[in-house]
């Protein structure tokens, strides 16, 4: 029931979600690589999670996660903590909560103190999902939101169609052919052409400096 909740509760903030139900295929998924963040419970069949943390780092993995548990025992944290996540969140806890955390361990490893990112022209604020794009401030859907954030993250780094479609989409979640067109379209549409450049057979950038 929590990860259902969990798992449209993040979707609605415009997160792709894969959601794996073990450790063993936790394991996988984390080796499968393609994540921006990692949601670990500790409780999980087949394989505790703390092996599955303690695995990753040991493999050189370095994705932030995030510890979500009903272990709230002093020694617990400490060992979580200390093997390699990036924070402890304990059950039950508010959504909002959650959110909030995620942004500021995602802050942490962009090297940012603010809750927004700037790239050239673009200011994006993971908070209230605005985009300011000279002069012009639109508060975007959740998936506009999202695809304009994973160009702004990496300016002048050419994403293609396929890294966006992993990054915006879920496992197994049909895609439609022309679905990151259709949004890039959009984007532009609220602010100039300019603000996302298209290289032209390679796929999608946005400046690193005016």
């Amino acid at each position: 029931m929590i990860g259902k909740s969990l798992v449209q509760a993040l979707s609605d903030a415009g997160m792709s979600v894969d959601w794996v139900r073990d450790g063993e295929s936790g394991e996988e998924a984390i080796a499968v690589g393609g994540h921006a963040m990692i949601l670990l419970d500790l409780g999980l069949p087949k394989l505790d999670g703390t092996k599955v943390l303690e695995r990753a780092r040991g493999a050189g993995r370095k994705t932030p996660i995030i510890i979500i548990t009903a272990r709230d025992d002093l020694d617990s944290r400490i060992a979580g903590l200390d093997i390699g996540a990036d924070d402890y969140v304990v059950k039950p806890f508010e959504i909002d909560e959650l959110l909030a955390r995620i942004r500021a361990v995602q802050r942490r490893h962009a090297g940012q103190a603010q809750s927004s990112i700037r790239a050239g022209e673009i200011t994006i604020d993971l908070a209230s999902h605005t985009v300011v794009y000279r002069g012009i401030t639109e508060a975007l859907p959740a998936r506009e939101f999202a695809l304009l954030q994973a160009l702004t993250e990496r300016p002048g780094t050419i994403l293609s169609k396929a890294q966006l479609e992993e990054r915006l989409y879920g496992w197994g979640q049909e895609v439609e052919s022309n679905a990151i067109d259709v949004l890039i379209h959009y984007v532009r549409k609220k602010f100039d052409k300019d603000v996302i450049r298209n290289v032209r057979g390679a796929g999608w950038m946005v400046r690193k400096e005016i």
